[in-house]
């Protein structure tokens, strides 16, 4: 039952996020990403709300937890559950790990997705 509140929430999310990023660069052009841009800044913002309103504010059932946060918003942007954690870590304490965190997934991040560029260029 969980896998299909995932799947639902996921199959909007991902849906949503083709609208924004094809309604942006009508809008601003496609010269830079401004729709992943949007879309990160946006889901960043609605998982922070959604994640404080749900452990500090009211109570969300799991399966609506599920079905926003990890749904949703996951399919919407996993970036949004980047910055979370980062701030996350930084909030407790954990500056080291932090910055570890927010480096390690933008370099490697960007070192993964140069390797894959140059091995399918290789084939």
């Amino acid at each position: 039952m969980k896998l299909l509140w995932i799947g639902l929430g996921g199959f909007l999310g991902a849906n949503l996020r083709y609208l924004v990023q094809a309604w942006s660069a009508d809008r601003w052009g496609s010269a830079f990403p401004y729709g992943t841009l949007l879309v990160n800044v946006t889901g960043s913002f609605c998982l922070g709300l959604l994640i404080t309103l749900g452990t500090q504010r009211i109570a969300i059932p799991p399966n609506w937890r599920l079905f926003l946060a990890v749904g949703v918003l996951g399919g919407y942007t996993t970036f949004s559950s980047f910055t979370v954690e980062t701030l996350n870590l930084i909030q407790t304490g954990r500056w080291l790990s932090g910055g570890v965190y927010l480096f390690g997934n933008v370099l490697l991040g960007l070192a993964g997705a140069f390797l894959g560029m140059v091995l399918a260029q290789a084939l």
